[in-house]
């Protein structure tokens, strides 16, 4: 199921006033995503998953592995600390999940055997496919391309996440992958990247527009959009990050209904981001352009 899925949900982890987890609006959203045909990430950076008790995400994992959601959920697996990491896929390992999204560990920096050797360490761990997932920007240093190339005929090595926002450094990672999948991690660079062998998306745009984010994705896959869709998606996906992630997309998932309170764990803040129109018209603007979409082609 994993190799047909195009759009992979970067879930939000929604918040009670209190600060405890919002499960009742966490099911809304898992199931909003499985009416999409989305596959599920928990866990994540968007989930806020470093500020998160080990105890919090352990009753997350259980909880979305309990409703039995008809589409693939991945684990974020983040960190620097290899025994506790280990320790964590040894316990995910014992529940039924499909896949691990593995990123390149945070502030050490590691150079090309560092990679290697922690990546090489994560998998032999597990029996599940894995994503190794290229983010500089949060990691301080790339997911380097000869660390893909040295385990790529890993068996447990499935796919890439690459969120460098760089059209040189994509195809270096296409190249290394020798055919694996290679997902961007930034929706505005989906129309971009699906011209250099991406293979779609690991969104957070479908957060909060599930259904149009997957018509999108598949119409940059086959190179469908016009220049107009392909303006109005960067603009409306920048509009999530005007503030750090995910404080704006929790932001318009309370203003539309979908959960009941926008917080964030510090050191996030719902208060850094101050002004909610550019959220608003690029939500209008989307949901208007997908209904239309849905309205010409039950027409044809």
């Amino acid at each position: 199921m994993i190799d047909n899925t195009i759009v992979w949900t970067a879930m939000v982890t929604p918040m009670l006033p209190s600060g405890s987890i919002h499960f009742d609006n966490l099911e809304t959203l898992l199931r909003r995503q499985e009416r999409a045909g989305n596959g599920i990430v928990i866990l994540g950076s968007t989930g806020e998953s470093l500020n998160l008790t080990a105890a919090e995400r352990r009753e997350i994992i259980d909880f979305t592995c309990n409703l039995n959601l008809d589409v693939p959920v991945m684990v974020g697996v983040g960190g620097y600390g290899l025994h506790e990491t280990l320790e964590w896929l040894a316990w995910l390992e014992t529940r039924r999940v499909d896949a691990y999204l593995m990123v390149t560990p945070i502030y050490a920096k590691p150079g090309v055997q560092g990679q290697i050797g922690w990546f090489k360490r994560l998998m032999d761990a597990v029996e599940r496919p894995c994503m190794l997932y290229n983010i500089p920007s949060r990691a301080g240093t790339p997911l380097l391309p000869e660390v893909i190339t040295a385990l790529r005929d890993h068996p447990n090595f499935w796919s890439i996440k690459e969120a460098s926002g760089s059209v040189n450094d994509f195809p270096k990672y296409v190249g290394a992958g020798l055919g694996a999948p290679v997902f961007s991690g930034d929706d505005a660079m989906m129309w971009d990247f699906a011209a250099l062998g991406c293979s779609g998306v690991v969104s957070v745009a479908s957060n909060v527009w599930p259904e149009a984010t997957r018509l999108y994705t598949r119409m940059a896959l086959e190179r469908a959009l016009t220049c107009e869709e392909v303006a109005m998606w960067q603009d409306a996906s920048n509009a999530l990050f005007i503030a750090s992630n995910p404080v704006p997309a929790k932001a318009l998932l309370e203003m539309e209904g979908y959960i009941d309170c926008k917080d964030v764990r510090l050191p996030l803040d719902a208060d850094d981001l101050q002004h909610t129109d550019r959220l608003k018209r690029a939500s209008q603007r989307i949901n208007d352009w997908y209904h239309k979409c849905v309205d010409v082609a039950h027409v044809a």
